[in-house]
């Protein structure tokens, strides 16, 4: 019984002697692991631009790592474990805000250019308009321009056609000569000439006729 004894006694010794360092070994690759998981959830978040946006709380995250690394480089594996792990939260949470934070941005300048484009297209229209509107107008003086222009021409030509009809109808100016002989003795002759002149006048007046005698 005391061999019995006495073999499981230095079995048991053996195993807590082997499994001391394993357990040991397994916690430092744990703790490893651990932050190099944290160191890329946070180079992750600064691509993701959470250096910049989320600057104070990417900071939090940068410093657990750091805190981590000296935990296990003092022999604190554990405490290293759980830091780096406090560390890679941070990140992930910092790396979704980021992104959130972006996107809303992104989406905030499209609805601005969307905006603006509509804006602009909006007093293309009514530039074209406008524009549409003053040659319509200038259009519209050239026409009444010209219309008054055909109006004078016309009265002009009807002007002139009614002095020409006048001039027509003019009769030309008579002449009346009387001439008295005296065969016994010579007297001075005495020449009694009528002139009719008529005078073309507008219409709708009287025709005058003037009579003019003239004694030589």
């Amino acid at each position: 019984m005391k061999t019995l004894h006495s073999t499981l006694l230095a079995a048991t010794m053996l195993a807590v002697t082997w499994s001391g360092p394993a357990m040991a070994e397994g916690k430092a690759d744990r703790a490893k692991k651990a932050i190099a998981v944290a160191e890329a959830k946070i180079s992750a978040a600064d691509t993701a631009g959470a250096d910049t946006l989320l600057a104070v709380d990417q900071a939090k995250a940068k410093q657990a790592l750091a805190d981590a690394r000296e935990d296990l480089s003092a022999g604190r594996k554990e405490e290293a474990i759980e830091t780096a792990n406090h560390a890679a939260m941070i990140a992930d949470a910092n790396l979704g805000q980021a992104q959130r934070i972006k996107a809303e941005r992104t989406a905030a300048r499209v609805e601005a250019a969307k905006t603006d484009a509509a804006i602009a297209q909006q007093q293309a229209s009514e530039a074209s308009q406008q524009a549409a509107a003053q040659q319509v107008a200038a259009a519209n003086e050239r026409a009444a321009n010209a219309e008054q222009t055909a109006q004078t021409a016309q009265q002009d030509a009807a002007a002139a056609r009614a002095n020409a009809q006048a001039a027509m109808e003019q009769k030309p100016a008579m002449e009346t000569t009387v001439t008295t002989q005296n065969t016994g003795r010579v007297a001075a002759k005495k020449v009694v000439r009528t002139r009719v002149v008529k005078k073309p006048v507008p219409a709708a007046t009287s025709t005058t006729t003037t009579v003019t005698q003239r004694v030589n």
